[in-house]
């Protein structure tokens, strides 16, 4: 089956035609073409609206974006699906038939997959010292879980975290370990520093099931649900108004209007204000997106002409003082058939680094990987360098439970306001917050709010897969 069924490479093509389609008013306007806007847009028009979505990129997918110019996929945004057991995205992808392969570590998990761990020295761990750093950080999550409970409007998961490790009687060494895995795992689960995040911030953060990456490329997955829509690309909306027969949504190529909108931009863009909402929006909406923290998660894949790390090993990780900085590398080999790590900068080390040029963090990032493997680590062949931070169209990579802010945040952001304006985005989502899977659940909640019924995701699914094989897509 080729990658995208119906469309392929024609999109943007389809997309400049549109552009001068002599619709202009329309049953709902989608502001922004990633997995939560191309779901509602697509729901929409199955139902028989006149949908037109508005992408400020030149390309669908949004924080989906898949580069493709060395001949394999390289995710640069999303790239797991967590946790698959009773997940309907899962559903969808098995629906239309997209390869997956099983990487169940994308959660920051100490154990329960091969992983070559290294002391806070660099030493290689051994099977006996492994299994009890496992073990230690079972009896400090115990205790956390506790701390947590405990815990007061205000706290931090630092303040939590740090109170648990007082309780845990362990040896210095080994809470030092304990800390750095604890605030990584923020890090990469949330993009921020640790005592930034609410001691609540990571309560969703269950991972039920297997967990999949795509060898084909993410992307694949928006793309298909969004063949042959109405998507107008390098259409930035900078202001989206409210009037007695909808909105009005603004852009460079003119205006919109509509009877309602959904805005899928991400959390980042709204904070910064780039779009102007007329009138202003209400409290109940406009509080969660300041109070909501948009983190920043950076990927590093480095490509070696061979691999010097164990075949069967999942991830290489360095605890305590060893891996303060560059601490876990992802063996992503298997998409590419070539010997790559993929590693992360997130919170404000992702800041930090991003401001980088590609050769002073690939530099770095040796450096790191030379401490454990000696001279047995290569130069690199290829590396691709992400900077979420600076992108105009997220301004971030994902959001976050920030202290001051609370679950009921998250699903309150999604409105709807005056009942024509409504929100969709992982932010929106507070089951699962930050994954492709509550972008996917948002948007399935917005066209459901609209239409005003319910639309079963498995028919849905069932859909897609039938338009595709359909003669005349």
């Amino acid at each position: 089956m080729p990658t995208a069924p119906c469309h392929g490479g024609r999109r943007e093509a389809a997309a400049q035609d549109a552009r001068e389609d002599p619709v202009t008013t329309y049953d709902t306007i989608v502001i922004g073409a990633g997995m939560s806007g191309v779901t509602a847009a697509r729901m929409l028009a199955d139902a028989g609206a006149q949908v037109v979505v508005l992408e400020a990129r030149e390309r669908i997918g949004g924080r989906m974006s898949t580069d493709r110019t060395a001949g394999f996929p390289v995710d640069l945004g999303a790239s797991w699906i967590h946790g698959i057991d009773g997940s309907p995205l899962w559903e969808l992808v098995q629906t239309i038939d997209i390869p997956t392969i099983e990487y169940t570590v994308g959660s920051f998990q100490a154990g329960g997959r091969p992983i070559e761990n290294f002391d806070g020295e660099g030493t290689r761990m051994d099977a006996a010292s492994t299994a009890q750093w496992v073990d230690d950080v079972a009896t400090a999550d115990r205790l956390l879980v506790d701390e947590i409970e405990r815990s007061s409007p205000g706290d931090t998961y630092l303040d939590v975290t740090e109170r648990a490790l007082d309780r845990s009687g362990f040896a210095p060494e080994r809470i030092d370990e304990i800390r750095e895995f604890f605030r990584h795992r923020v890090e990469e689960q949330c993009g921020a520093w640790i005592g930034d995040l609410d001691a609540h911030g990571l309560d969703e953060d269950a991972i039920d099931g297997d967990e999949v990456i795509f060898p084909r490329g993410y992307d694949e997955l928006p793309r298909r649900i969004a063949a042959d829509l109405d998507i107008r690309l390098g259409h930035m909306v900078t202001r989206i108004a409210r009037t007695d027969a909808g909105v009005t949504v603004s852009t460079g190529h003119g205006e919109f209007s509509a009877r309602s909108a959904v805005v899928t931009v991400p959390l980042g863009v709204l904070k910064a204000g780039s779009i102007d909402f007329s009138p202003a929006l209400p409290d109940a909406v406009a509080g969660p997106i300041q109070r909501l923290g948009m983190g920043v998660f950076n990927k590093i894949f480095l490509q070696f002409p061979e691999r010097f790390w164990d075949e069967s090993s999942y991830v290489v990780r360095a605890l305590g003082e060893a891996g303060e900085h560059w601490h876990s590398w992802y063996d992503v080999s298997a998409v590419s058939g070539l010997p790559t790590l993929l590693t992360f900068a997130a919170g404000p080390f992702g800041r930090r680094m991003q401001e980088l040029a590609d050769e002073e963090i690939v530099a770095d990032v040796l450096v790191a990987l030379r401490a454990l493997y000696g001279e047995a680590v290569g130069e690199p062949t290829a590396h691709w360098i992400t900077r979420w931070g600076h992108d105009p169209f997220s301004n971030g990579s994902y959001s976050h439970l920030a202290v001051g802010s609370s679950h009921h945040d998250h699903d309150a952001a999604a409105g709807p306001v005056d009942g024509v304006l409504h929100f969709a985005g992982e932010a929106t989502w507070g089951d699962e917050p930050a994954t492709v899977g509550a972008a996917y659940y948002s948007g399935h909640r917005a066209a459901e709010r609209i239409l005003g019924h319910d639309v079963d995701l498995a028919a849905f699914a069932a859909g897609v897969r039938a338009r595709e094989q359909s003669p005349t897509s």
